[in-house]
């Protein structure tokens, strides 16, 4: 059965809808596309699916309320026009839905729900309590209070920490472009759509460009991004266009729709999931080919397979870990800080003493703190 069939199956399934899907190009809120959106949801959700909806639009909405043109480009300014849109957003969705005969939930995150284990849980077993109710949560990043260093940073990756928060089956990314392209569309006559990407390789990331449309904060890159984390977490994504009326239905029929990244065979574990999505990365060490093939075979990261280290992380901080080709191969938390790495890295562990004074860990990232990402 290919990816694509077993979508038919797919029965927890969130949607991300974009900012430039519920507005006008010439600004104002798609009253007409929400409606359908709204009912494309509903109309899934009275099959017996599970549906969570993660939406962009709050600081689009406040700028509509305000009549402005041009999205400001200062975090506080950002900050309150989300305060005044979030509320004009949800009740646009309260209403469609209150007109189909569904309850939904509004539900702010931020990073900080997610990077903190027992809040990463409060948070999944709230959306869980919800979906058991027959209740479909509209879930936005907290943009009113958010501020840089706690950010999620756009609602792809979002969208991706919610579908692995919950156990999702499938994650739909809605957005104005049709999926992944062998170059940009928008300036390349020749560019092709890419039906499937079955892995995330460096040339799929080097496809990413930079922002999206105007009003929203996201592009492919982050798109990608988001894929990266579904497909880890076990869940089946797709990028496809959002202005299309049935576009939902005919993803989860098996339709040849958007690009599709098929989920990895394997489900994390909840505690790994967290560990791997939910946690800010403060730095990046990079292991030379010997040590990702032990990896792959169970074992921890040691000191002899590091050729490298970024950042100015601390011993339990959560760091990427990198191949020589640039590739993420891994995520864990580091038992050393960033400048004692520097210092074992290349060494064997019995040369640890004499390199960094109270060394006490053998490996630089121990196997069940450590998910692998290939």
């Amino acid at each position: 059965m290919s990816a694509r069939d077993r979508l038919r199956d797919a029965r927890r399934i969130v949607v991300k809808v974009g900012t430039s899907t519920l507005t006008h190009p010439s600004d104002g809120m798609n009253l007409h596309r929400i409606e359908h959106l709204v009912r494309e949801l509903i109309d899934e959700a009275n099959q017996d699916k599970e549906v969570l909806l993660v939406s962009s639009g709050a600081i689009a909405a406040g700028m509509n309320t305000l009549g402005l043109k041009e999205r400001p480009a200062g975090v506080p300014e950002r900050q309150a026009l989300a305060a005044i849109g979030q509320g004009a957003l949800l009740h646009i969705y309260e209403k469609f839905f209150h007109e189909y005969g569904r309850t939904m939930a509004q539900v702010l995150l931020t990073k900080e729900n997610a990077a903190r284990h027992h809040q990463y849980m409060n948070s999944r077993n709230a959306l869980l309590a919800l979906l058991g109710m027959n209740v479909i949560p509209v879930i936005n990043e907290n943009d009113a209070v958010a501020v840089d260093e706690i950010k999620i940073g756009d609602n792809d990756n979002l969208s991706a920490v919610v579908a692995a928060l919950v156990d999702a089956d499938a994650l739909i990314i809605l957005s104005d472009i049709d999926g992944v392209y062998t170059a940009n569309p928008r300036t390349d006559a020749a560019a092709c759509l890419i039906s499937e990407i079955p892995e995330i390789t460096p040339e799929i990331e080097r496809l990413a460009g930079g922002a999206g449309s105007a009003q929203g904060t996201g592009g492919m890159q982050t798109k990608i991004e988001a894929a990266k984390i579904a497909q880890n977490a076990g869940v089946t994504m797709v990028i496809a266009r959002g202005d299309e009326d049935g576009i939902i239905r005919g993803i989860l029929r098996g339709e040849e729709i958007g690009t599709l990244f098929p989920a990895r065979e394997a489900h994390l574990r909840t505690r790994k999931s967290w560990l791997a999505f939910g946690k800010k990365l403060a730095g990046e060490i990079v292991v030379d080919a010997g040590c990702i093939d032990a990896m792959r075979r169970g074992a921890s990261i040691l000191a002899v397979g590091v050729t490298d280290v970024y950042g100015a992380f601390s011993a339990g901080d959560t760091v990427r870990v990198l191949s020589l080709a640039g590739q993420e191969v891994a995520r864990g938390i580091a038992a050393y800080d960033a400048a004692d790495i520097a210092r074992l890295m290349g060494h064997q562990t019995a040369d640890f003493q004499t390199l960094v004074e109270g060394a006490s860990h053998e490996e630089i990232i121990h196997r069940d703190n450590m998910v692998l990402m290939v």
